[in-house]
């Protein structure tokens, strides 16, 4: 992911939210619209979200140390898996929670102007900011379809934008349904549903969230067509004949290792092989360029331990390869 995209998405985000949040607060002072102060609080823990990917990716950016001798490019799942768990208990839990209470003590809106014109108004921002988001993401996403996209980006920062935006703008149309038909029927309890209908919403997207910066944070392998070009980058033909099995492992979104047990001339000397292993490392690099950190290990090739190899890759860890499920 490009990460200045990345910031660009996150900070467009963050001031459409932090301005919706104001006008809708004072929208739910003037109005006592429970929707109004659910989407309230939504914005502000979207902020609050936006605040903390800006923080991941900043922490990730220190240098590796004697501790952490891979770096500190995870800084970025964790922070990302944050945003989930405060998505669902802050945004989700509490707009369940009020669309309850208002359910339960239903009462007329005050000065409906406030929460129809706010909504309104926050409509078009965060149009904007997922407007942002898209573009920035269609620079990354190529032929793959946005499922896809937010499945399999090893770099989390614009799919928590682009599913916070459109929970945003999904909850914004649910939250304006509610008060319309509060006002058109005078029934409070409308204003209520809609709360309900929002708190629902985030919780799935939290989860949803949850569930792939998991993914991430257990440690994702390359995709399939950055081990194919790994695999063809190492084999030369001459010292370096195949690719006996192979491990990759994202440290963090623009940071790849690899481990690969390769076969070599069985008469080659030690320093041939020596000068293999760094002419296939260099094309490596050159082939897949977060691919940083790199352990070859030489070997002469025997049909019976490849296919011990091939054993333990099928065993509860998975194939060598696996497409990646994020």
């Amino acid at each position: 992911m490009s990460a200045s995209g990345g910031t660009k998405a996150i900070v467009a985000a963050l001031a459409a939210n932090l301005a919706i949040a104001v006008s809708k607060f004072v929208a739910f002072a003037f109005s006592g619209s429970s929707s109004m102060l659910a989407e309230g609080v939504h914005s502000l823990a979207d902020s609050g979200n936006q605040a903390l990917l800006l923080v991941g990716g900043k922490k990730a950016q220190r240098e590796a140390t004697p501790q952490h001798p891979f770096g500190y490019g995870r800084e970025r799942y964790i922070y990302a898996f944050l945003v989930s768990i405060v998505l669902f208990s802050v945004g989700g839990m509490f707009a369940i929670y009020e669309g309850y209470e208002k359910i339960k003590h239903p009462h007329e809106l005050e000065h409906w102007y406030w929460p129809v014109g706010v909504l309104v108004f926050a409509i078009i921002a965060e149009t904007f900011s997922f407007r942002t988001a898209i573009k920035e993401s269609n620079l990354l996403r190529g032929e793959k379809s946005w499922t896809e996209f937010v499945r399999r980006a090893k770099a989390p920062e614009l799919p928590v934008v682009l599913l916070e935006d459109l929970g945003a703008l999904v909850g914004l149309i649910l939250a304006l349904a509610g008060v319309s038909l509060a006002l058109i029927t005078g029934d409070g309890v409308w204003d209520g549903i809609g709360t309900i209908c929002i708190g629902i919403l985030l919780v799935l997207i939290a989860l949803v969230l949850a569930a792939e910066t998991k993914s991430l944070l257990l440690g994702e392998s390359a995709g399939l067509e950055e081990v194919q070009k790994i695999e063809a980058a190492i084999v030369d033909g001459d010292t370096v004949t195949r690719v006996i099995h192979m491990r990759t492992l994202h440290l963090g979104p623009e940071e790849l290792l690899v481990a690969a047990k390769i076969a070599v001339q069985h008469d080659d000397t030690a320093t041939e092989i020596a000068r293999a292993i760094d002419a296939a490392e260099a094309r490596i690099r050159h082939a897949v360029p977060t691919a940083r950190v790199i352990y070859l290990e030489p070997d002469v090739y025997s049909e019976a331990e490849a296919a011990k190899g091939a054993d333990r890759e099928a065993t509860p860890g998975g194939p060598a390869h696996p497409p990646a499920d994020h």
